[in-house]
């Protein structure tokens, strides 16, 4: 068996040793937050006694062509971004995750991954940063692709730890930190479930686009729907905001089906076709902290319930918002969830690929959210829409009061200055000036052809 000891640091500068493979995957979900499940997982490494950095999660590829592909993404994606955020990790360890298909074995899952645990391996060995443990977990058991003895690391796999047993579970009790479930669970709150009522949901859809398309393609229709989605938003906010507060022992999905009844299939298609605007959907993520952020989450969540049939795509923009709220008040595994899923309905979707990536790297939010406080605090200043707000018109900014010039005869000498011609030069007057005419002849000269050539032609 490979032994790698292993440092974390749930609270007050605790250092927890983890060695060998049982530990390191008993530790896996409190690294996560949750008990990840058809993931591959790559934890990075630092120094000599494996402090743990960086974490990334993607889905297993179902296809194995593309697993080179993947492994190469990956592998420069961890070590990039470990870079960036801290320095260049020492090691990597890998997590294969995947339960058994219907008439599979948990160790026919084990050898069907067994080519993209070692594509991965390559690819973190290709970079310079070796991989110290590659496992994979199944059905309650675990085995290592990295060590060849069968004695300790038997062909079987071995079981997984009881739960709340080992040193890690008893460190992350201590600090505080909680394992919500897998992660089909938490992505089931994002996703249509059997509270949303999907045909009426769907009319709701469809008839809001027909409405809001041909206005959203004018200028001026665009900005008003910008404005009327942001105004039901902030209204739908304060409705969840106002709901009583959930008693001590109510469950998520309990929490979730209240407010899907707090929102009609009318508000929330309007929103959510609204939110495909980038402006507006910006605008909208500066509900963050606080109350109204609490608020705003449980909006997105509700919202990305509401993408229903072909308008599953649409649902990228509200949980770009779950992960971004999520992020900001300090919940990285359900920022990482909600994320993950608005890159599987759109892949392309810039948000959610710079928040994931910022994400993974550790980054802290709060350069973020200090911009989006000065966007919403300037428009404010300058009587914009605020996020919530009734739209209030501008007004200019006010400025020193203007000084009406002062016509005395001390200023009639700097007036007069004014009134100079350039003087001529080497080669002869300037343009339009006269070599030897003052400004007031000239001006009368100038009075008198008029007149005389007026007089020609009115026959005087």
């Amino acid at each position: 068996m490979n032994k790698h000891p292993e440092s974390t640091e749930p609270a007050d500068e605790q250092h927890i040793t983890l060695r060998g493979p049982a530990e390191l995957a008993d530790a896996l979900p409190y690294l996560m937050g949750f008990h990840p499940s058809d993931s591959v997982v790559m934890v990075a490494l630092h120094g000599g006694l494996g402090r743990f950095g960086g974490r990334l999660r993607l889905d297993i590829p179902p296809s194995p062509a593309e697993w080179t592909r993947v492994s190469n993404q990956l592998a420069r994606s961890l070590v990039s971004g470990s870079e960036r955020r801290d320095s260049r990790p020492d090691a990597i360890v890998v997590f294969l995750c995947q339960d058994p298909a219907e008439g599979e074995s948990a160790n026919q899952v084990m050898e069907r991954l067994r080519p993209f645990a070692q594509r991965l391996r390559t690819a973190c060995g290709a970079l310079d940063v070796p991989v110290l443990e590659a496992l994979c977990i199944s059905d309650g058991r675990y085995w290592s692709y990295c060590c060849p003895d069968t004695r300790c690391c038997p062909a079987e796999g071995n079981p997984l730890a009881l739960p709340g047993t080992t040193v890690m579970a008893a460190a992350a009790a201590y600090a505080g930190i909680r394992v919500r479930g897998s992660l089909r669970e938490m992505e089931a709150r994002l996703m249509p479930g059997d509270t949303v009522p999907v045909e009426e949901q769907l009319r709701a859809l469809d008839s809001a686009g027909a409405r809001l398309v041909s206005r959203i393609l004018d200028v001026r229709g665009r900005r008003q729907v910008a404005d009327e989605t942001l105004v039901l938003a902030g209204k739908l906010i304060e409705r969840l905001g106002r709901a009583t507060a959930a008693p001590a022992g109510v469950t998520e999905t309990d929490i979730d089906t209240a407010d899907d009844r707090l929102i009609d299939p009318e508000e929330a298609a309007a929103v959510i076709l609204g939110l495909q605007d980038r402006e507006t959907r910006d605008r909208a993520a500066e509900w963050m902290e606080g109350h109204e952020g609490e608020s705003a989450l449980r909006l997105w969540r509700a919202l990305a319930r509401r993408c229903v049939g072909a308008y599953v795509e649409h649902s990228a923009a509200p949980l770009a918002l779950v992960g971004w709220v999520s992020w900001s008040t300090g919940d990285e595994p359900a920022a990482r969830v909600a994320l993950g899923l608005a890159l599987r309905a759109d892949p392309d979707y810039t948000f959610a690929q710079l928040l994931h990536q910022a994400c993974n790297d550790g980054l802290d939010p709060e350069t973020l959210r200090r911009c989006l406080r000065g966007e919403r605090s300037l428009r404010a200043a300058h009587g914009g829409t605020a996020p919530g707000g009734e739209h209030r018109p501008r007004r200019r900014a006010p400025g020193p009061p203007r000084r009406r010039q002062a016509r005395t005869r001390d200023a009639e000498p700097m007036n007069a200055a004014r009134r100079t011609r350039p003087k001529p030069g080497p080669d002869g007057p300037a343009r339009g000036t006269s070599r030897s005419r003052p400004a007031g002849i000239r001006g009368r000269v100038r009075v008198r052809r008029m007149r005389a050539r007026r007089g020609t032609r009115t026959g005087r």
